[in-house]
């Protein structure tokens, strides 16, 4: 962890902006060469016991208990070229959350991803290149200029209007897709998987939330196109990845379509239509009740390599006011219910939505306040498997009482300093693990993250 703090130390001492004063572009600011950021989260999450018929292998515990993780982030960019840039993110994790990744679809603290138990040993999170290429529109006409700015893994500067963006090397697929400015990072926003990204949105990962491929975007001011390739977990849920082109790969494919509804200038509603397809070594549940023979059923001994999941989800994002810190999302999500998850959350069908509201409107403009609902269901294959005493990789308490698992959160983040911020965060969460016979759970959260 002190070389997070080192390198925070050393970019506020020496101001580091990485500009480069020779390829200044009129009307725009200075093109940055180089740039570093970093983030440290501390998250504390209370869990009061809750009713519990019977539990199982992976229950959500009821006995009540109080957990804290740590995570750490130092984001390095360097441009050696105008439209070509090489990112680095140094990573720790240390901690334990609330059922160690176990029991509910949506886990509630997000930033943990779900790892059974984290040591706090540094890795590299992301480690990738991105290319900007300029895409002319129409005959002889010059390519647009736009600033973007500065932000973790974006260097400040001009870049083309109309561009093809090219992404390559380690990085997170919600990096490029089912992006949401009001529900994406359980940093500052909501701590919930249910509303980091859409639950039934079975993305590949590893169980830090990473993975290898690449990624092409074609992006102008009307619309957007996304595809990328990744590699699968070579077990659901596991740690391990590979890529083939018969046994292991997952595609999505993603459309930013911009309609306005709001009068201008209200800023245009942002729809995003996903869809994606995962091919790797997963099971069906069907031949898993099949060949239970009066044991409970288990789909490690019926994964077969070249098997197919696919899915769609609709993503929705509207700003309001106060120059976007106000505004709404929502998420809808299905995805095949007769093949096991893969890697995201054990989610057949989701929908979430939500607000945030800036702060502005009581005199404290850094601030911002959010509130999400949302509810996820599986299909009658996944139900009668846990029903038996089948184990997911994150469900599974023996017995099952089926009942669609809801979520509702409500958080509170105040900008304490100019690096500091405090969250206050509450979740409800009823029919933990899609089970009427266990909770409803409460969770109640406490979370800091220092900026640099």
């Amino acid at each position: 962890m002190a070389f997070l703090f080192s390198a925070g130390l050393l970019a506020a001492l020496l101001r580091l902006d990485g500009s480069d004063q020779t390829k200044a572009i009129p009307g725009l600011p200075t093109q940055a060469r180089y740039d570093i950021q970093g983030e440290i989260t501390v998250i504390a999450q209370g869990v009061p016991s809750f009713r519990s018929r019977h539990s199982g292998p992976n229950s959500f515990p009821s006995g009540g208990q109080l957990d804290f993780t740590e995570t750490g982030t130092v984001y390095l960019g360097a441009r050696p070229l105008p439209n070509l840039e090489v990112y680095a993110n140094p990573e720790f994790a240390w901690g334990n959350a609330p059922g160690a990744g176990s029991g509910l679809a949506g886990y509630s603290n997000g930033d943990l991803i779900g790892q059974p138990v984290s040591t706090g040993t540094p890795y590299f999170a992301r480690a990738f290149v991105r290319w900007r290429i300029p895409v002319r529109q129409g005959k002889d006409k010059a390519v647009g200029r736009e600033d973007v700015g500065r932000a973790p893994n974006i260097i400040a500067g001009p870049v083309p209007q109309h561009r093809l963006i090219v992404t390559v090397g380690k990085f997170a697929v919600t990096d490029i897709f089912d992006v949401n400015g009001y529900a994406n990072n359980a940093r500052n926003q909501f701590l919930n998987n249910a509303f980091v990204n859409g639950l039934a949105y079975d993305y590949a990962e590893d169980s830090r939330g990473y993975d290898f491929g690449a990624s092409l975007v074609l992006n102008n001011p009307n619309y957007s196109v996304r595809f990328g390739t990744f590699a699968m977990p070579t077990t659901p849920g596991g740690d391990q990845l590979s890529y083939s082109s018969s046994g292991g790969h997952s595609e999505q494919l993603e459309v930013d379509l911009n309609p306005q509804f709001l009068k201008s200038p209200k800023p245009p509603l942002t729809v995003r239509l996903l869809g994606y397809r995962n091919v790797g070594n997963m099971g069906r549940y069907s031949d898993a009740l099949g060949s239970s023979a009066g044991l409970p059923p288990s789909l490690a001994g019926v994964r077969s390599a070249g098997t197919a999941r696919t899915g769609f989800g609709v993503n929705l994002e509207q700003a309001f006011a106060d120059g976007g810190s106000t505004g709404f999302f929502a998420r809808l999500g299905c995805a095949d219910g007769a093949v096991e998850t893969a890697g995201y959350a054990e989610a057949d069908d989701a929908f979430s939505w939500g607000c945030q509201i800036g702060g502005v409107h009581w005199k404290q403009k850094a601030d911002s306040a959010g509130f999400a609902a949302g509810c996820s269901g599986i299909s009658s294959s996944h139900q009668k498997y846990l029903e038996l005493g089948g184990q997911g990789f994150n469900l599974g308490d023996g017995a099952l009482n089926y009942g669609r698992e809801s979520t509702v959160e409500m958080y509170y983040l105040h900008q304490a300093t100019k690096n500091v911020q405090l969250t206050g965060d509450v979740q409800f969460i009823a029919n933990p693990g899609y089970n009427r016979d266990r909770g409803p759970v409460s969770v109640f959260s406490v979370r800091a993250r220092y900026v640099f």
